[in-house]
């Protein structure tokens, strides 16, 4: 007797330490790298909202550092009603793991996420940039079912030109994604940002060839406004709804 109890605890012994052999899902494992990376980020984000709770039915533009560095985001669009929640060099899954921390919270009118090209550069395949889009639109959806989600497309960075094919896959999935449901919207400032030879235009960028410069951002502005006044229109601003 006492050897089959000692056989069965060493049999639940190696299961145990079998199972935690295991790779975890991939979310859990994106959630914990993303809190490694970012954790300081969005704990200040929700440091200042306790001081300055950002306004309900808002724009809310979120995503990597392109969005981060976009400082006269609310002087871009006047009129409207905007919070800016890019972080560091963070990635689309990024966004997925934080999704109920520094965007749901906030019921936004239209949400507006830029990332990408962080991730092709990492070595991602367009493939899953574009599935880490569906997860954050997955996510999203239930908690704000009269929430529109736009997808900013990836830009063509100069200094990044060798992902440009892969940077265009990508693309070409989420928007053709975005075609199949009405609550989603593909914007394009990759098209705009090419020369006529099909290739990335320093003249947009900052010396590092990947942030938009002024001029950069002022393109994107452009193309954004139209779209901010259609889903923000004026007669509907401070609803909430």
């Amino acid at each position: 007797m006492r050897a089959r109890n000692a056989g069965s605890t060493t049999c639940l012994a190696l299961g145990i330490w079998v199972a935690c052999q295991l790779p975890q899902p991939v979310a859990a494992q994106n959630k914990q790298t993303a809190e490694a990376r970012w954790g300081k980020d969005i704990a200040a984000f929700e440091a200042a909202d306790k001081t300055n709770p950002p306004p309900r039915g808002a724009v809310l533009f979120a995503g990597s550092s392109s969005i981060r560095l976009w400082t006269n985001l609310a002087r871009s669009f006047p009129g409207h009603k905007v919070i800016n929640r890019g972080f560091g060099g963070s990635e689309v899954a990024d966004s997925v793991a934080f999704a109920d921390r520094i965007a749901i919270p906030y019921r936004p009118r239209l949400i507006l996420l830029y990332a990408g090209d962080n991730d092709i550069a990492a070595g991602k395949s367009a493939e899953r940039v574009f599935s880490d889009f569906k997860a954050f639109v997955n996510k999203v959806e239930p908690a704000l079912p009269h929430t529109h989600i736009g997808y900013i497309a990836i830009k063509p960075c100069p200094a990044r030109e060798k992902f440009l094919d892969q940077v265009k896959t990508a693309n070409r999935l989420i928007r053709d994604y975005c075609a199949t449901n009405d609550r989603l919207l593909f914007i394009d400032v990759f098209t705009p940002m090419l020369s006529v030879e099909g290739r990335p235009r320093p003249v947009w960028f900052v010396e590092d060839g990947l942030h938009p410069n002024a001029q950069g951002y002022e393109l994107w502005a452009s193309i954004l406004r139209p779209i901010l006044d259609q889903y923000d229109p004026p007669k509907d601003r401070g609803t909430g709804r």
